[in-house]
């Protein structure tokens, strides 16, 4: 996974300690109500697509930037599904972060599924019923943008 270049500029003074970042992740649905998943060449799991937005960036246009980037296809947002804060990650070289994510709702507009980047090993789009090992957080992500309500968050307690 490439780091942009303004986290590696704040890790040239922060080193490795905890950085909080923005993330945005992307359930996107072809017109037959698969899922695009693709496979991630850091840990070979299959995932959700999702990135970072660079400073200044709105989530939704990130969005649409990371599945393009990663898989050739481009997409339409529909609307928020999803706010949670995630789980610190230590990477391999010791940098730890952790990330709010807001998931989307997307719908594939155009483009053939297929690996765009260094990013992933494989795309493939996944009927709901038939989807690969997939992390609990991204069966949620999933299950929000199938059902028809407000965005799901952690409620304060």
């Amino acid at each position: 996974m490439a780091t942009p270049d303004f986290i590696l500029a704040i890790r040239a003074s922060a080193g490795h300690q905890l950085l909080w970042l923005p993330g945005v992740s992307a359930v996107v649905f072809d017109d037959e109500g698969r899922v695009l998943l693709g496979q991630r060449s850091d840990n070979g799991r299959w995932a959700l697509i999702s990135g970072m937005p660079e400073p200044g960036e709105q989530p939704a246009a990130c969005a649409v930037r990371e599945v393009y980037e990663e898989t050739a296809v481009h997409i339409e947002v529909e609307r928020v599904v999803v706010v949670q804060a995630g789980e610190q990650v230590t990477f391999d070289n010791g940098d730890v972060c952790q990330f709010m994510d807001t998931t989307f709702r997307c719908r594939a507009v155009g483009g053939e599924a297929r690996v765009n980047d260094d990013e992933s090993l494989q795309v493939g789009w996944f009927a709901v019923d038939a989807l690969p090992e997939l992390s609990e957080h991204a069966h949620l992500r999933i299950k929000q943008a199938l059902v028809e309500e407000p965005a799901w968050f952690e409620p304060a307690t």
